[in-house]
């Protein structure tokens, strides 16, 4: 196709509003090489090095189908960067999620033709040309359709997507863990997570929270403590007794979002692509509305359930809702304020949270003079997921640190095993019981590494 007569795009032709440009054979070269250059235009802070390391190892993995005209050894060069820890320098703005993540991966592929800046294994700044021949790479010279096919994919929301998944998932574990606690430093009932009840309305998310909630709970001395006929309470507060239903929804949109990155991930996305006919056909795979669309409906779900926890730890603090605990869990309450600030920083990220949910892939914008006139942003929803995936971190580990110190205060009543064992962690890893008010920060700190480490 390259000495065809016929002008074939992205191997003949120019880019986007340009693709009625015919380029001669001796520039079709300098055709890739340029579009790579002129692409590589990202700008503001640095994105991460796992989510640069996942978006080449997923292109890798594209142009591995076959479907993108690369040659064998291009491919294998970008497996020799990711094998020696060269990692591209890719900034925060620059992809509009159509065609592709079009910025990022061109400074990704810029580094694989020895140019720009990357950082090495050990995270060490350095020009791209350098890094290369320390892993002695030789830079690839890009031939026809290699510069487009590095570029022309949805790899980098794709990995945000992936990661964001793994993180979820991890989180919402724990997030039942911490509602557990609460449920049950508050005077709560396990009744209504019986696995009857959630079985009368049979999402798989609720079925497996409420199976969490009453595990953790099994064996509680403080459940056990108000079971007799003085208990006046009939049924508790919307955000203990519903908490099947808010953490499993959330649970289901997590695993709808991992079915669109299985399909994603099963895909070869590329424009033009190369059939096995022989036919180089333009299409519109690249554009990332399935994937963008998944991301914000992952913040909407992280939004909600970081909401309910914050309302759990609120309960904590209000005498008129805590039942027979001090005000804020304080000490000397007055002279001690105890963890109300804590709840205000809760409370500060769950507003920020629900700020971020609001969706991006519904907004659009007009580029390459109109000729891509309608865009995705799933970048952006990938970049604000993000944030918010650590916003909930933070938030259940608050959640956890105030269940803990409740239970402490509902000695010599004793909890259940599991949960008895995470107030233990929490105190063998440094963080103290109930006491005169001390600084904080460290503390919550310590368990938001905690939580995300699982």
């Amino acid at each position: 196709l390259v000495a065809a007569p016929v002008a074939v795009y992205g191997i003949s032709t120019g880019f986007g509003a340009l693709a009625t440009e015919r380029i001669p054979p001796e520039q079709r070269a300098q055709l890739q090489r340029s579009l790579v250059r002129s692409h590589a235009a990202g700008s503001g802070p640095e994105v991460e090095r796992e989510v640069v390391r996942g978006m080449m190892l997923l292109r890798l993995s594209t142009l591995a189908t076959g479907y993108t005209g690369v040659r064998a050894e291009t491919a294998e060069r970008l497996a020799a960067m990711l094998s020696a820890g060269i990692t591209p320098v890719v900034r925060e703005y620059g992809s509009l999620g159509c065609s592709g993540d079009l910025a990022p991966l061109a400074h990704c592929a810029l580094a694989l033709m020895g140019e720009g800046e990357v950082r090495d294994a050990s995270g060490a700044p350095m020009p791209a040309a350098e890094a290369l021949a320390a892993a002695r790479i030789t830079p690839v010279e890009l031939q026809e359709k290699e510069g487009v096919a590095l570029l022309n994919g949805v790899e980098g929301m794709l990995c945000q997507l992936v990661l964001a998944v793994t993180d979820l998932r991890r989180l919402l574990k724990t997030l039942d863990i911490a509602a557990a606690m609460s449920v049950e430093a508050q005077l709560g009932t396990d009744r209504a997570f019986a696995s009857d009840l959630m079985a009368l309305r049979p999402h798989p998310g609720q079925a497996a929270a409420g199976a969490n909630l009453v595990a953790v709970m099994a064996g509680s001395g403080v459940r056990a403590s108000h079971r007799g006929p003085d208990c006046t309470r009939v049924q508790d507060a919307y955000s203990l007794r519903c908490t099947p239903q808010v953490h499993g929804a959330a649970r289901d949109a997590v695993e709808y979002a991992a079915t669109v990155a299985g399909r994603e991930m099963a895909g070869a996305v590329d424009s033009p692509a190369v059939l096995s006919d022989g036919r180089v056909e333009s299409n519109g795979n690249f554009h990332g509305a399935p994937v963008g669309h998944a991301l914000d409906f992952l913040a909407i779900a992280t939004a909600d359930a970081a909401s309910i926890s914050e309302r759990r730890t609120d309960r904590f603090l209000d005498t008129a809702r805590n039942h027979g605990l001090p005000p804020f869990l304080a000490d000397d309450p007055g002279v001690d304020s105890g963890y109300m600030i804590a709840q205000y920083t809760q409370a500060a990220i769950v507003s920020e949270l629900k700020r971020l949910a609001v969706p991006a892939s519904v907004d659009s914008i007009p580029t390459s003079a109109m000729l891509e006139d309608h865009v995705s942003m799933g970048w952006s929803a990938a970049r604000k997921l993000r944030r918010a995936v650590d916003g909930l971190t933070r938030v259940v580990a608050i959640e956890i640190l105030t269940g803990a110190r409740a239970l402490d205060l509902r000695a010599p009543l004793a909890p259940s095993p599991a949960t008895g064992a995470v107030v233990e962690l929490l105190r063998s890893s440094g963080i103290p019981g109930p006491g005169p008010d001390r600084y904080l920060s460290p503390e919550i700190n310590d368990a938001v590494e905690l939580v995300a480490s699982g």
